[in-house]
């Protein structure tokens, strides 16, 4: 059975991921396959044209994928892969999306010569926007670093990195990033309708000022920086509000020690 790419658990993660797949077409929905035991994201799975199972046993004894992509919470990594040892030792290249789970945890179930490359993508990824780092080991042919490569860059920004132990720290700044934003853009909101504008108008104002500005961030030449003091009139009021935000470097440090807590917890996780 032609399938190229396997799904094993899909989550918010990746669901996120197969939709920026198939919404790019990079990936026709007759050739994925998604064993999910949730119902209900096994449902939105299959409204995007994937087969869908409920467990590993549902998919076809004659399936040959190039790729398995391991997409279930740390804490079930031995529990879900160990149903696809027959895919492991060269069989197929496997991905994981899991936080905190090192490659060696996957060549210890699958085989020691098994091809796996572990991704940290976000949320982003569901509508191409998302930031995805990855990482492979040596059995990880270049065809299949390619493979992986150009179906990650459908779901936006794509870089490698050779040394693993980075990636505690990539899960702390990209993979839980996009909350650190979603909350700054709660918190603005809340200010603005502190400062008297009404709900809805603050929550645009909030928005469209975040979105905006990484918009320019994004497409401009400039460093961030210049960007900022572009933006900062001396003694103005963008000057007054940075006075309290980089006094002492009170929004910096407060970002070093959530960012230093997430990554500080991605190991904990991966023992």
């Amino acid at each position: 059975m032609t399938i190229r790419l396997i799904l094993a658990g899909c989550g918010n993660m990746g669901y996120a991921m197969l939709t920026g797949w198939l919404n790019s077409g990079k990936l026709a929905p007759e050739e994925t396959f998604v064993v999910e035991p949730n119902a209900e994201l096994r449902a939105r799975a299959a409204d995007l044209g994937s087969r869908v199972a409920s467990e590993v046993g549902g998919i076809p004894a004659d399936a040959d994928p190039g790729i398995v992509v391991i997409a279930v919470k740390p804490q079930v990594i031995r529990e879900v892969t160990s149903g696809y040892r027959r895919f492991g030792n060269g069989k197929a290249t496997f991905v994981s999306v899991a936080a905190g789970t090192p490659v060696a945890t996957f060549s210890d179930i699958l085989g020691s010569h098994t091809p796996i490359a572990r991704c940290m993508p976000n949320t982003p990824a569901a509508i191409g926007k998302g930031m995805m780092v990855l990482y492979s080991n040596e059995y990880v042919t270049e065809e299949a670093k390619e493979t992986v490569g150009g179906l990650l860059s459908a779901s936006g920004e794509v870089a490698t990195i050779a040394d693993e132990g980075l990636m505690d720290a990539v899960t702390a700044v990209s993979g839980s990033g996009p909350a650190y934003i979603f909350h700054f853009i709660e918190c603005l909101t809340a200010a603005a309708e502190n400062a008297g504008l009404p709900p809805k108008t603050a929550a645009l104002l909030a928005m469209q000022t975040v979105y905006g500005a990484a918009s320019l961030a994004a497409e401009s030449r400039e460093d961030p920086g210049v960007l900022r003091r572009q933006v900062t009139s001396p003694n103005g009021t963008t000057a007054a509000a940075l006075n309290v935000l980089m006094g002492e470097d009170r929004l910096k440090n407060l970002l070093t020690e959530a960012v230093e807590a997430a990554r500080l917890r991605s190991i904990e996780l991966g023992k």
